[in-house]
């Protein structure tokens, strides 16, 4: 028996599960991931932006809690936040959802920062196709030393880590769960835990358990989603570029890999499904033929910023990605946090953004959770 479970080893996995010990007293907390090492899925297969709510205008909770979380996660994990670089955001004079006018009084009115980006930056871009060019505040983090962080932070916890498994079903048992482990290794058995709570952090596979497990009422959407690695040019290497608020692009550091990433509203996506019980979304990513669409990417941002036409490819990173269906006309990222009808205990958390962790820890703290 364990004072908790928790499924996914992602940073919202290893995030709360130690917060379950450092602030609710649970002594026995147990983390179990179905890879060989933490944080190595959609923890790391993302743009590694920190949102600073600039991403957001059409959704205004989304930008405001963005805003809001920012600088307690740069206070929080100092260590893995990269700021050497200048971040533009260019509005777009021909399909972008919101003019440059309204951008600016977007940013008043969540109360972040904005200014007119100096000529050294606007002259990158084609006027033609730009209406405005704004300097912004805005960060991204390396995956790679949250890996590290994750790590320490458990052992330091003294949490019980299980690699390379997974939770196959879950199932009422008293006042807590049953949950059954199986190894990703052929011949690996069955493992059965008991535990009076347990968190289900498995993003795209939120609601793939078994038992008597039931699904999330909130409609899921799953993307197959292609994130371009490239080499900038030289010119370019200090910045994070994003042309909004359409069919457009990103390019940010991924400090990661020492490079930069690149996403398209119109190339990334490779392919979409809704969720369906029984139908992993991960298998289905596995038997995807990944093709990339990096080079369309290029060739599309540089009509806008030609100098990007000279970026170098270097990889690509394919994943799931998992949003709630209900926001995907006004392209929010709320949390979704959900406590089972089914099983006592038992909270399944979906997240969109890494910073909305807090928006998860404020949600468990007005929960009735504590230690045996």
């Amino acid at each position: 028996m364990v004072d908790a479970l928790v499924i996914g080893g992602g940073f919202y996995g290893v995030s709360i599960a130690c917060y379950l010990v450092l602030h609710r007293g649970l002594r026995s907390v147990r983390l179990v991931e179905r890879e060989t090492r933490l944080l190595s899925r959609a923890s790391y297969h993302n743009q590694a932006r920190i949102h600073n709510g600039y991403h957001y205008p059409r959704s205004y909770v989304t930008a405001y809690r963005s805003r809001v979380n920012l600088p307690k996660f740069v206070a929080d994990f100092p260590f893995a936040v990269q700021r050497d670089f200048s971040k533009l955001y260019a509005v777009a004079r021909h399909n972008s959802m919101v003019n440059a006018r309204q951008f600016q009084r977007f940013c008043k009115d969540i109360g972040v920062r904005l200014e007119q980006a100096p000529k050294e930056y606007t002259q990158m871009f084609d006027p033609r196709r730009i209406e405005a060019v704004f300097l912004v505040e805005e960060f991204a983090f390396d995956a790679v030393q949250l890996q590290s962080w994750a790590e320490e932070k458990l052992a330091a916890c003294d949490i019980e880590v299980t690699l390379n498994h997974r939770v196959e079903s879950c199932r009422a048992d008293g006042n807590g769960s049953a949950v059954d482990i199986v190894s990703e290794d052929a011949d690996g058995g069955i493992e059965t835990v008991n535990a009076r709570y347990v968190f289900n952090c498995t993003y795209s596979g939120l609601n793939h358990l078994g038992g008597t497990f039931q699904p999330v009422a909130a409609s899921l959407k799953h993307e197959v989603t292609e994130m371009g690695l490239i080499e900038m040019p030289p010119a370019m290497r200090g910045l994070g570029i994003t042309v909004m608020d359409g069919p457009f692009f990103s390019a940010m550091p991924f400090p990661a890999r020492n490079l930069h990433s690149i996403s398209h509203v119109r190339y990334t996506p490779h392919l979409y499904w809704y969720d369906e019980v029984g139908k992993d979304p991960y298998e289905r990513l596995d038997r995807y033929t990944k093709d990339s669409r990096v080079d369309r990417m290029i060739r599309d941002a540089k009509r806008y910023m030609p100098g990007l036409g000279d970026a170098v490819i270097k990889d690509s990173l394919f994943e799931v990605k998992t949003v709630l269906v209900k926001n995907e006309g006004n392209d929010g990222r709320p949390i979704l946090f959900e406590k089972s009808q089914t099983l006592p205990g038992f909270y399944s958390v979906l997240g969109g953004k890494i910073d909305n962790i807090y928006d998860v820890l404020e949600k468990l703290s007005a929960e009735d959770i504590h230690g045996s």
